[in-house]
């Protein structure tokens, strides 16, 4: 079978901004005529939007590459994202490959290159999800030791907050009812906006996510993540004061409860600030859910370190952890570090933080039954015929009777029991 000369095949790896990134690409091409293609259709032009946080992102994305251009014969194959950004010259051996972009910030020159005159300054919808991403800023100042990301997107860029605006209001007219705020650094939207500017004048992420809060339309808003010094009293009263419009839903990235892992990290603040931010918003907001990152077994990370990690998990009483084995990222200072954590000791470690989060979840879980709860309505639930998958505000997932024409919707319902980590309504 030979390719459709405008058929395009998108594949996307890694965070949140590169399937934002994706789709505004996708929206470009169709604009002027290009279609995606059928699974089983060999496309013209592939684009695949790479991942380097990981040495794993790095192989994923080489095997997607050459995936693609072993399914797609003749076809030219359009790669950008960190790993594109990070390893120009390997991915240009890749079988296939056309064209490399290594800065997200031409993405509009590349669209121009495909024959797009009117350049987009966001997306209007979000194909395949009931959720959609917005992404607010690029880049990333900070330095932590164990990150290979501010060497990728160093640099700082926030959208002006009326185009944001612009762009959500086309989301949610065409149906889009959850509208997630995400960036490199999520925190950070306004600051290089904020240069040069009195303290007064100042443009901040609660700034952003009161204006669009007080937007029209049947929807709601919820931050990915943040960093504990960015959970300031201005935002918090920003998600009280909007409630439930804005979700009580914190993801603050942890990584160690360990103050003297924490320095070595190269992060911005100890392990009590870290809980007092965390405290503060369980205070202001109604039963707020939050949830985190931790690395086990980062360089140098003794017994007592890690029990201070679990001290802290449990003292905040995350509803959810993301939890990752330290893996040494060439390139940065803590692959260099000595005192490496063996394997065995590291699985040991992740195995006792999965047994408390197991337990915080349930009891987070537990105490919101009786209580309603917004929730949105995802798919099918496989096994239970009449009863849809959906995540609720507090970022809990549940399962309730409904049927097809309630996907994408919101369902108000009071969960009365707890079913396989989900709650039941």
């Amino acid at each position: 079978m030979t390719s459709s000369r405008n058929s395009f095949r998108t594949v996307t790896l890694g965070c949140k901004v590169n399937q934002y990134e994706t789709q505004y690409v996708r929206e470009g091409l169709q604009s002027v005529g290009y279609r995606e293609a059928a699974p089983q259709e060999p496309a013209a032009l592939c684009v695949v939007n790479t991942c380097t946080v990981t040495a794993e992102g790095d192989a994923k994305s080489r095997q997607t590459i050459r995936q693609l251009a072993a399914r797609n014969p003749g076809a030219r194959i359009v790669v950008m994202g960190c790993y594109a950004t990070r390893a120009p010259d390997e991915v240009a051996a890749l079988p296939g490959v056309a064209e490399i972009v290594t800065d997200k910030r031409e993405l509009p020159d590349l669209l121009g290159r495909f024959g797009v005159v009117d350049i987009p300054t966001g997306i209007s919808r979000f194909d395949g999800r009931k959720r959609a991403y917005v992404k607010v800023q690029d880049g990333c100042l900070l330095q932590c030791s164990f990150c290979i990301i501010p060497k990728v997107r160093p640099h700082l860029l926030s959208r002006p907050p009326r185009q944001i605006v612009e762009e959500v209001r086309r989301l949610v007219e065409h149906g889009h009812r959850e509208i997630i705020l995400t960036g490199i650094h999520l925190g950070h939207y306004g600051v290089d906006f904020n240069r040069g500017r009195p303290k007064h004048d100042w443009v901040r992420l609660s700034h952003l996510v009161d204006r669009l809060a007080r937007l029209e339309g049947d929807f709601r808003i919820r931050l990915s993540s943040i960093e504990a010094t960015e959970v300031t009293r201005e935002l918090i009263a920003v998600m009280a004061e909007h409630a439930p419009r804005v979700c009580p839903h914190l993801h603050i990235s942890l990584q160690s409860g360990s103050d003297s892992v924490l320095r070595r990290m190269r992060r911005r603040w100890g392990s009590r600030r870290f809980v007092d931010r965390c405290l503060l918003a369980r205070e202001t907001l109604d039963q707020p859910a939050l949830t985190t990152d931790v690395i086990v077994g980062f360089p140098g990370e003794t017994e007592a370190d890690f029990d201070d990690t679990l001290r802290v998990v449990e003292e905040v009483g995350f509803s959810k952890s993301h939890i990752f084995p330290f893996s040494p990222r060439r390139t940065t200072a803590a692959a260099e570090m000595p005192d490496q954590v063996p394997p065995q000791v590291k699985q040991s470690r992740i195995e006792r933080l999965q047994a408390l989060q197991r337990r915080l979840a349930f009891r987070y879980q537990q105490s919101l039954l009786g209580r309603q709860l917004q929730v949105m309505v995802e798919s099918p639930v496989a096994d239970r015929p009449g009863y849809a998958y959906g995540t609720a505000c507090r970022y809990v997932h549940v399962e309730l009777p409904a049927g097809a024409e309630s996907y994408g919707r919101f369902a108000q319902v009071t969960p009365v029991s707890i079913r396989s980590e989900r709650l039941q309504a």
